[in-house]
């Protein structure tokens, strides 16, 4: 019964401590612009390569 007690209070302050995480912590995400060349048609042999 002890082991069980032991186990419910270490869950407990987890999750009171990911909750404070969340609240508190640095959790935006960093946005940045990405471009990539997208080649259409690659899989019948038929496409030119992309130009700009």
């Amino acid at each position: 019964m002890r082991k069980i007690k032991i186990l419910v209070v270490l869950i407990l302050a987890g999750l009171i401590g990911l909750v404070g995480y969340a609240y508190l912590g640095n959790m935006d995400p960093n946005r940045t612009e990405t471009r990539t060349q997208l080649q259409l048609g690659a899989n019948d042999g038929t496409s030119e390569p992309a130009s700009e």
